[in-house]
């Protein structure tokens, strides 16, 4: 494993435990078992540190919801497809859409920057929808509301974590991560149930 792989590593296992915030870089050479000046000449700060490890989790993830697309024969097996890759990378970087949401302010081209040439397959997806409602399976939704319902279902608990632990779990992780664990199959049935039509 090159050195590089080492630093990414360590860097994941400190930032899952204590968050961007909460971690440091001395924290993640000392995981990585090098020394802190090593670690600034891979990585200038622990910000682009975690960019790296972001962009890579991004851009490993939608290639295999491009794949899911030929594979899938309905929206609803998609959306099951899609809602659990999403919540897989926020379980490895569950700061991320803290982060995301601070940086994209701060530089709005970020997120080009990340994704290159890789963006979500809207044509595709819209066409699932397409194909649904003309089975009478689903009611019309723009593929715009859809996906950006599903995709703020799913960021909020990560985004909100402090107001949800506190107003709703009253600090009791333990509760919290229980829902976290949950929110997949729950957020899937509550989009599929909002937009299919009764039989």
């Amino acid at each position: 494993m090159s050195t590089e792989e080492i630093i990414l590593q360590a860097a994941r296992k400190v930032f899952r435990e204590k968050g961007l915030e909460g971690s440091r870089m001395q924290e993640i050479a000392d995981e990585a078992g090098i020394n802190k000046a090593l670690l600034h000449y891979y990585f200038r700060s622990k910000e682009k540190l975690f960019m790296k490890i972001f962009s890579e989790a991004i851009q490993s993830m939608l290639p295999s919801v491009r794949i899911s697309l030929q594979e899938v024969e309905t929206l609803s097996q998609f959306l099951g497809f899609f809602i659990s890759q999403y919540y897989k990378l926020l379980y490895e970087l569950p700061w991320l859409p803290r982060f995301i949401l601070q940086e994209v302010n701060r530089n709005p081209q970020l997120i080009r920057d990340i994704l290159g040439d890789r963006e979500l397959p809207i044509k595709e997806i819209e066409q699932l929808i397409k194909n649904d409602v003309e089975k009478g399976l689903i009611r019309p939704i723009s593929v715009e509301h859809l996906m950006v319902n599903v995709i703020s279902m799913i960021i909020f608990p990560f985004a909100g974590r402090p107001v949800i632990q506190t107003m709703i779990f009253r600090d009791d992780m333990v509760s919290y991560q229980k829902f976290l664990e949950e929110r997949s199959t729950e957020v899937s049935h509550f989009v599929i149930n909002a937009i299919s039509i009764p039989k």
